[in-house]
């Protein structure tokens, strides 16, 4: 008896404990995060401005290439601008090239941002990015605010605009989206690791891209959804290693069968002695 109110008392504790930590945070941050909705269809319906100024959907973008969508808004004083520089500094030790192997959405959730800003950003991020082909491939885009929200709310990226500064609190990461548009990873942070992004991409594309060593990686290393980063899958490593094992034992016992009846049919024609 005394231990079950224990646990009740220890329960109503935790309880309390999250509620105060809930409503101890400012009142801005309380709705802004990222929730998974992994395998999620993008609307590719939805329209949007370039930052040539063109009318664009969505589904321009997803054809036979894996997609990386970054939201962000283009004023930002500074978690914006880390995460995008967070992934250019990512992106080139990739053998991965925007433009070529994949291609990139960075979409404004501030509808009050025209294309000025938008081509003004992309032609700062391509000089930093210094690979002729991401012309082609990383695209910076506009929209109304039906459109912005249609897109957040169905990536799960939550956001709130403070009236008192003029910006937004909101998280930092990127979403990983299928040749079809739908949601394959995200990773959090402004600082993203190379290796994850290239098993991410690889996936992505339902392994059309990437080297054989690639698909090995997979196979050794699992997505873990509740950090945004991929882990060594043990098991999957046994398993291999458990196969390579079997392989040489086979190959082993085959090659002295092999031996073992060569000499038989050498001693039976008289070719060597006993």
């Amino acid at each position: 008896m005394m231990a079950a109110w224990l646990l009740a008392g220890l329960a109503f504790l935790f309880a309390a404990a999250g509620a105060m930590a809930q409503t101890s945070r400012p009142s801005a941050l309380r709705d802004i995060g990222i929730d998974q909705k992994l395998n999620a269809q993008v609307p590719l319906d939805l329209e949007f401005r370039d930052e040539s100024g063109r009318r664009v959907k969505l589904a321009e973008y997803f054809h036979d290439k894996p997609v990386i969508l970054t939201l962000v808004y283009y004023r930002c004083p500074m978690l914006c601008t880390l995460s995008l520089n967070g992934l250019v500094k990512t992106m080139r030790p990739l053998g991965f090239t925007a433009g070529k192997d994949f291609k990139i959405v960075t979409v404004s959730f501030d509808p009050r941002e025209g294309p000025e800003l938008a081509a003004e950003k992309k032609a700062n991020y391509l000089k930093s990015y210094n690979r002729p082909e991401a012309a082609e491939g990383w695209h910076f885009l506009v929209g109304d605010e039906p459109a912005i929200r249609r897109l957040t709310e169905t990536v799960g990226f939550r956001y709130a605009y403070d009236e008192a500064t003029d910006q937004y609190a909101h998280a930092s990461g990127l979403i990983l989206l299928t040749p079809q548009g739908r949601i394959s990873k995200y990773f959090y942070g402004i600082e993203y690791s190379s290796n994850d992004l290239r098993l991410g991409l690889t996936e992505a594309s339902q392994n059309k891209i990437g080297s054989l060593a690639e698909q090995i990686l997979l196979f050794c290393f699992h997505y873990d959804p509740t950090t945004g980063k991929y882990g060594l899958a043990i098991m999957n490593i046994i398993r291999l290693l458990g196969l390579i094992t079997l392989s040489a034992l086979g190959w082993f016992v085959f090659r002295s069968l092999r031996r073992d009846r060569r000499r038989r049919r050498r001693l039976a024609t008289g070719e060597v002695s006993p």
